[in-house]
């Protein structure tokens, strides 16, 4: 992510914060205090705008993206909670719409490189059980690699499995262009020759199967 990006996002979130119709979703919603009790059952991802500032500050999102939904989460909580025609459930609508509309205009998409069809074509079953070899081929380091690649930029490829500490690569998920830049990757670790640089137990991989990698 850019920092031209981040820089229209955090612009955004300053005039955002400064709207003084915001005052209600600046602070988290003190259920207890105002005796909703059952808002922690309705609202399962609370959010507000201070938290977002903390978050965006202390660089925990990924991308703007993310940050954007949160903000979006704000006025989605506040519609489901109150009634449809209360005055939360307007306000939440209104200021919707005006963040939308501001959103709009300070997130402008960074232009990146098109990779055209001619360069990636798509990928073939060959093409895919081909890279799962390769993978066997490379080091833990390299394949951890390929796997932070894959999170960022095809995250939909990735299962991963808390509990048993591992990460499974569904190569059949995997993004046409992120697939041929993953497998440019791999095949500049394995070498032209294809032999084994560093055996690693922890990559398992077939075109119509999951790769795991530990």
């Amino acid at each position: 992510m850019s920092t031209e990006e981040w820089d229209q996002f955090k612009k955004l979130l300053g005039k955002v914060m400064s709207w003084t119709e915001v005052e209600p979703f600046l602070t988290p919603v003190d259920w207890r205090y105002l005796g909703l009790t059952d808002y922690p059952e309705i609202i399962k991802k609370p959010m507000d705008l201070g938290t977002v500032k903390s978050r965006f500050d202390a660089g925990q999102y990924p991308s703007v993206s993310k940050a954007l939904d949160d903000i979006r989460l704000i006025w989605s909580n506040c519609k489901l909670y109150n009634q449809d025609g209360s005055d939360f459930f307007l306000l939440a609508t209104k200021l919707e719409k005006k963040f939308e509309t501001q959103c709009a205009k300070h997130i402008k998409p960074i232009e990146k490189p098109v990779v055209t069809s001619s360069t990636h074509s798509k990928a073939t079953l060959d093409d895919k059980r081909a890279f799962a070899r390769n993978l066997y081929k490379i080091s833990k380091d390299e394949l951890g690699k390929v796997i932070m690649d894959l999170d960022e930029k095809s995250p939909e490829s990735l299962t991963k499995n808390a509990a048993e500490d591992e990460v499974e690569i569904n190569v059949d998920n995997i993004a046409n262009d992120v697939f041929w830049d993953v497998v440019k990757f791999v095949k500049d670790c394995v070498g032209d020759t294809g032999r084994k640089k560093k055996t690693s137990s922890t990559a398992k991989g077939q075109s119509n199967k999951k790769s795991k990698a530990a």
